[in-house]
């Protein structure tokens, strides 16, 4: 378990991590109404879920908890941010399906959703890992395997890259967006998180 904050700073830093993870789960609801492709993971997580009946929220909220018992072996450290990741992101995004209109009318509505959600994912990355407590479940594979000797370029890639192959089979939408957020993510994040940071130097990851 990573150490527990000081109890001053614990209170904004919560506030921050939530609002972050608020935020994620909010963009990634207009990626899937806009419907013109998904990152990696969440074409997996919807291929999962147009197979199933369940819905996606709740499929990143299980495959958050799989990827967590991968962290074992690994002897990743969980954070109280890790715990939040895995669940309010999910939540969130149902519960955002629940309101948005199954689809979208028009090309340029769907660009702007597409567009919009991409952002809104960078802008609640940057408050959620500049909270510092505790990075996501895919996250955290992947520098677990990077502490194994694994560049985390490839373990990253080929982590994705395999989520992207497995959803597209299981039919998740892959489009644009998915280019869009694949090539967008990396710097939108590291801008947002040198802006929305509360503490030095946190590493510019997401999801």
């Amino acid at each position: 378990m990573l150490p527990f904050p000081p109890l001053n700073e614990l209170g904004p830093r919560l506030a921050r991590l939530m609002l972050g993870l608020t935020l994620f789960g909010v963009g990634l609801a207009f990626m899937v109404v806009a419907d013109l492709g998904l990152s990696p993971w969440d074409v997996f997580h919807q291929g999962v879920s147009n197979r199933t009946g369940i819905p996606i929220g709740t499929i990143v909220i299980i495959t958050g908890f799989a990827v967590l018992l991968l962290w074992i072996p690994l002897r990743e450290r969980i954070g109280i941010g890790t715990i939040a990741n895995a669940i309010v992101i999910g939540l969130v995004l149902d519960g955002m399906l629940m309101i948005l209109p199954e689809h979208l009318e028009g090309l340029a509505l769907r660009w702007t959703a597409m567009l919009g959600g991409v952002l809104i994912v960078a802008i609640g990355s940057g408050f959620y890992i500049g909270a510092g407590l505790g990075p996501g479940p895919r996250d955290g594979l992947m520098t677990g395997l990077g502490r194994r000797g694994i560049s985390i370029a490839w373990a990253r890639g080929g982590i994705e890259i395999t989520a992207l192959i497995a959803g597209w089979l299981l039919g998740g939408t892959v489009g644009p967006g998915t280019i869009v957020f694949a090539f967008g993510m990396g710097p939108l994040v590291q801008f947002f998180l040198r802006k929305l940071s509360i503490i030095p130097e946190s590493p510019p990851v997401s999801g």
